[in-house]
C-alpha cells in the first residue's frame, strides 16, 4: 500500500467534512419545508374557522358561541405567530448551515489546489530531470559518434 500524502489526508477529511455539512444543511431545509407546512395548515385553518363564523353570524350566534369563536380565533391567531417565528429560525438555521458548507467546501478547494500545485512542481522537476537525462544521452551520443 502506498503512503498518502499528508496532503490526501487533509482532502479526505475536508470532503468528509462537505459531506457532513451537505447533509446537515439538507436536513435544515427540510424542517424548513415541514415549518412552512405547518404554518400554512394553521392559516388555512384559521381561514376555515373565521368562514364557520362568519357562517354562523348570518345564521346567528348566541353571546356565548361568539365569544367561544372569538377565544379560538385569537389562540390560533397566536399559534400562527408562534409558527411564524419557528419559521424564521428555520431560515436563519438554513443560513447558518450554507454557511458552514460554504466554509468547508472553500477548505476542501483550497487543499485541492495546494495539491495541484503539489503536482505541478513535481511534473515540472520530473520535466526538467527527463530533459537533462535527454541532453546527455545526446551529447554522449554526439561525443561516441565523433
Amino acid at each position: 500500500m502506498a503512503l498518502k500524502s499528508p496532503i490526501t489526508t487533509l482532502i479526505e477529511i475536508a470532503e468528509r467534512e462537505v459531506d457532513d455539512a451537505a447533509k446537515f444543511l439538507g436536513k435544515a431545509i427540510r424542517a424548513h419545508e415541514d415549518t412552512e407546512k405547518k404554518l400554512s395548515l394553521l392559516q388555512q385553518y384559521r381561514d376555515d374557522y373565521a368562514q364557520r363564523l362568519q357562517d354562523g353570524a348570518t345564521k346567528g350566534l348566541s353571546a356565548a358561541q361568539y365569544t367561544n369563536f372569538l377565544s379560538f380565533l385569537g389562540k390560533l391567531d397566536a399559534a400562527i405567530e408562534g409558527q411564524k417565528q419557528v419559521v424564521m429560525d428555520a431560515e436563519h438555521r438554513i443560513v447558518m448551515a450554507k454557511t458552514e458548507w460554504q466554509a468547508t467546501e472553500k477548505k476542501r478547494l483550497s487543499y485541492n489546489t495546494l495539491q495541484n500545485r503539489a503536482h505541478n512542481v513535481l511534473q515540472k522537476k520530473e520535466a526538467k530531470r527527463d530533459q537533462k537525462q535527454t541532453d546527455e544521452m545526446a551529447a554522449r551520443a554526439l561525443f561516441y559518434k565523433r
